[in-house]
């Protein structure tokens, strides 16, 4: 879907296919018929943005046969689809029965993220509309906290800049400007904003070689990264920024204003931002919101959790552990202080919040989307819907068909939709 924007530039909508995992081309090709052209009649469009996921099998077929490359084009244009972002995150297995931990495997340092980002810009390049010359790929938030030391950090600073290299001769081939986004996320060494800018600016000169942040290894409630990323002795430039996620976002209680006021001051750009809501609990003491909590602690995927209190953000990598004790509001060796709200990394449907005593942060979401494409110019073109967690809501919540979750995903863009024509934006055919 493409809105424009006042200032008369193109913002762009889409809806990210991870929820609808495959792992080889074939699969992909058969979600854009069973899945994608679906949610697009009922939206009544002829054109839809998809935000592709494809792992790592399906981008080797890809890279390495041109002939698949441009059916896959064909058939995107056959089905009235549109293609300007990828979700490059997890690399294979996201639809695995237990993905968890897996999901930040291979990290920055391994030269496999490397290759596969590579692979992906270079495709994004092809599958650009023949009118659009400017894409994003979300990925990996550097690595997974631990273990993550100095050297590690520079490793990983050298594969960005090696791939902003590649960005930049890729541009020079195709005349398509690829641009890359850490998507900051709850337990990884960038889970914030602030973490992102340390990450993605220079470190200062007296001090080129800071300890890396201190994070617990160990323990059954393991806390937030205690201190910022350490910083890289050069920045990899404009092309790589971040991929702003109001889910996570809002899992880690950062005031989104604040958030992309730093990322101005740094220089760093958002080439793409996800559109979701996380799961809160206004009071997480009382035994009735403990038990509707529990309905969301399943088993494929991590739920981090967050409170806030007056000793700073405390944390759980996972639901289960923060539910594993209660009574103790202030600390606790087990579980989280349960006297302020807790936050979990749980993708809510933008359109249907869970029932109470539980909600989403959708407001959360609102206000990022005021500032990011509010203004007078809008921080980022381009805007994705990102709820993978349909299948592992609660069961009276899944959707039990294909056409139930095509209605779903439909009712998100629907409200996605609402949302940027009431700060200004005219939705284009």
């Amino acid at each position: 879907m493409r809105f424009r924007h006042p200032d008369g530039s193109t913002v762009h909508l889409a809806y990210c296919t991870n929820v609808h995992p495959a792992e080889t081309l074939d699969g992909v090709l058969a979600q854009l018929r069973d899945h994608c052209e679906p949610v697009r009649r009922r939206l009544g469009r002829d054109r839809l943005g998809i935000g592709l996921w494809l792992a790592r099998d399906a981008a080797r077929s890809l890279t390495t046969d041109p002939a698949s490359l441009r059916a896959l084009r064909a058939e995107l244009d056959r089905r009235g689809l549109e293609v300007v972002t990828l979700n490059g995150f997890p690399y294979e297995g996201f639809g695995a029965d237990e993905v968890k931990y897996r999901v930040y495997r291979p990290d920055w340092t391994h030269p496999d993220r490397l290759a596969h980002t590579t692979d992906l810009a270079r495709l994004l390049a092809a599958l650009l509309p023949e009118d659009v010359t400017e894409g994003s790929v979300s990925t990996l938030p550097l690595a997974w906290r631990t273990p993550f030391d100095a050297e590690a950090a520079a490793i990983a600073s050298a594969a960005l800049t090696t791939l902003a290299g590649r960005l930049d001769a890729l541009e020079e081939l195709t005349g398509r400007s690829i641009r890359i986004g850490l998507e900051p996320e709850p337990g990884c060494i960038v889970e914030t904003v602030a973490d992102a800018v340390a990450a993605l600016t220079p470190a200062p000169a007296a001090n080129p070689h800071p300890s890396p942040a201190t994070s617990p290894t160990t323990g059954p409630a393991p806390s937030p990264s205690s201190g910022p990323a350490p910083h890289p002795t050069s920045g990899p430039g404009p092309r790589i920024g971040v991929c702003l996620d109001t889910c996570h976002l809002a899992t880690s209680f950062e005031d989104p204003r604040t958030a992309l006021d730093s990322l101005a001051a740094a220089g760093i750009p958002v080439p793409k931002a996800q559109l979701s809501a996380a799961l809160h609990a206004e009071h997480p003491h009382l035994p009735e919101v403990r038990a509707a909590l529990a309905a969301f602690a399943e088993p494929r995927f991590l739920h981090q959790t967050r409170t806030r209190t007056a000793a700073g953000l405390r944390g759980t990598d996972d639901l289960p552990e923060a539910l594993a004790a209660s009574g103790h509001r202030d600390t606790t060796a087990h579980g989280l202080p349960d006297a302020t709200p807790w936050r979990s990394h749980f993708h809510i449907p933008l359109h249907a919040p869970p029932a109470p005593p539980l909600t989403s942060t959708l407001p959360v979401l609102q206000d990022a989307l005021a500032l990011l494409v509010g203004g007078p110019h809008p921080v980022t073109r381009h805007l994705e819907v990102e709820t993978y967690t349909w299948q592992a809501l609660p069961p009276e919540s899944r959707p039990r068909t294909r056409a139930r979750l095509a209605d779903g995903i439909a009712a998100e863009l629907t409200l996605a939709r609402d949302l940027l024509t009431d700060l200004g934006l005219k939705e284009l055919p």
